[in-house]
């Protein structure tokens, strides 16, 4: 991990009864004493989303993730995560693709950059106005008891907290819990009962998180939230395949990914002729192989049917 030399001119701390101290994180019932932040001390206090997930995303975990946090920036309303691989740098980069602002809650001093992957996102986020958090003091290593901290205080500076992947166990679920203690509303996304990616999303939604199950409900649940609404919509026109087996394979694929032998079955294809065709479809960007050798369609592909997975014909 790296440890960047900030200029003491651009070293921010903010003691608790601070007249910058986000008011906000006095719900936590032992709010943190000390900020030392580096960025824009304003953003702190605008309104803001959480959007976290699973370090280990999928494209599905990907796709609505940068979805949710498009949105949220297209809405007027700042993306706050954690700065971690996975579904958190995701959220950062769309949020600031969209011209949004993003604040990161680090787990360690706001000076040390770990994952070293969030370097460039850190970058990105000061330079468009946004901040880097932390409740340690500069120069602070990374510890594992350091990160419920630091979630806490991811719950406490914003309204709500969007879930867009989560496994069982995850660390989501001490910022949710923070969250529904202090009054925040957290939302979450259904994913298939096939995937252990989305087990712990799916066990959100049964104790009581809001069901985001289409991108209407979270431009809804964003505008009873916080009175905004989206004023930028993206190109979602869904891809028209010449072949009919396309479509029957992405939408079992946007349910859940499949082994080349499943699909070979329900395509009616012999070993050879499946591995061509789906050759093909991932030379075109649709679809892509895990890590465990099914088949999945692209992050790509599922923005571009719309709706977390709703389908066009």
């Amino acid at each position: 991990m790296k440890t960047v030399k900030v200029p003491l001119r651009e070293r921010i701390e903010i003691a608790l009864g601070d007249s910058a101290y986000p008011p906000q994180l006095l719900d936590l019932p032992d709010p943190p004493s000390r900020l030392y932040m580096r960025g824009s001390t304003e953003v702190l206090t605008e309104p803001s989303l959480a959007v976290i997930g699973t370090r280990r995303a999928t494209p599905y975990g990907f796709a609505v993730t940068e979805l949710a946090a498009g949105l949220a920036a297209e809405s007027g309303v700042v993306v706050v995560s954690g700065g971690a691989i996975g579904c958190d740098q995701c959220a950062g980069w769309a949020a600031l693709k969209q011209g949004g602002k993003h604040i990161i809650v680090l787990g360690n001093g706001a000076d040390v950059v770990y994952p070293s992957t969030s370097a460039p996102l850190i970058e990105a986020a000061l330079e468009q106005g946004g901040a880097v958090v932390s409740i340690v003091p500069w120069g602070t290593q990374p510890r594992p008891y350091l990160f419920p901290k630091r979630n806490r205080v991811i719950a406490a500076l914003t309204r709500a907290v969007f879930v867009g992947e989560a496994g069982m166990p995850s660390g989501t679920f001490s910022t949710a819990e923070t969250a529904e203690s202090i009054g925040r509303e957290v939302l979450a996304v259904p994913g298939s009962i096939f995937s252990p990616n989305s087990k712990g999303s799916n066990y959100l939604l049964g104790s009581g998180a809001c069901c985001i199950a289409c991108e209407e409900d979270l431009e809804c649940a964003l505008s009873r939230i916080f009175g905004t609404l989206r004023y930028c919509h993206g190109d979602t026109s869904a891809p028209v395949f010449d072949d009919p087996r396309c479509g029957r394979l992405m939408d079992a694929l946007t349910a859940s990914p499949m082994r080349s032998d499943e699909i070979a079955r329900m395509l009616g294809l012999d070993a050879r002729g499946c591995l061509e065709f789906l050759s093909s479809l991932v030379v075109d960007g649709f679809i892509e192989q895990l890590v465990d050798g099914r088949y999945a369609p692209t992050k790509e592909a599922l923005h571009a049917r719309t709706a977390f997975g709703h389908n066009r014909s």
